[in-house]
């Protein structure tokens, strides 16, 4: 018998051309956080749908810093700018100002590479179908990325 050739399976490949007829348009950026509210994920989410961008998943994590209060992330106790207890407080100039030092230490804290901006209350008057509700509007920056302002918007519930 004639002497056989011994391949190693790591040194073949598949040719350039047949690696881009098999990738033609499918540019597909990496996940980089969950989103959240939690939903079910699509073909190349995975699970849960998921962030692709920095910007929406620093959005997404100031937003949940601010909705959170302290207590309520296991293992970090002062996680949290811990609003809840300001719901009726908001609008009021110590109520406000109270939020303010709140979210601010929260944010040096947990994500300092954030730059805050501007805060206002938002509040909307109860009607026969729905309760009186108060937020807050943040604006804010992140310099670290080039990105100018931007504003998110909470609203905590004035119902138990």
């Amino acid at each position: 018998m004639a002497d056989a050739r011994k391949y190693d399976f790591s040194s073949v490949g598949e040719t350039e051309t047949a690696y881009r007829a098999r990738n033609t348009g499918t540019v597909t950026s990496t996940p980089i956080g969950i989103k959240t509210p939690l939903e079910e994920g699509l073909d190349r989410d995975g699970l849960f749908k998921m962030h692709r961008n920095i910007e929406d998943t620093i959005s997404d994590n100031l937003r949940n810093l601010i909705l959170t209060n302290h207590g309520e992330r296991m293992f970090r106790y002062d996680y949290g700018a811990n609003l809840r207890e300001l719901t009726f407080e908001l609008g009021t100039e110590d109520g406000d100002y109270e939020a303010i030092n709140r979210i601010r230490s929260a944010v040096r804290k947990y994500l300092p590479f954030v730059t805050l901006q501007t805060f206002e209350t938002i509040t909307t008057p109860a009607t026969y179908t729905s309760p009186a509700s108060v937020g807050v509007r943040v604006a804010y920056s992140v310099p670290g990325l080039g990105t100018t302002q931007k504003v998110i918007e909470v609203i905590l519930s004035t119902v138990s």
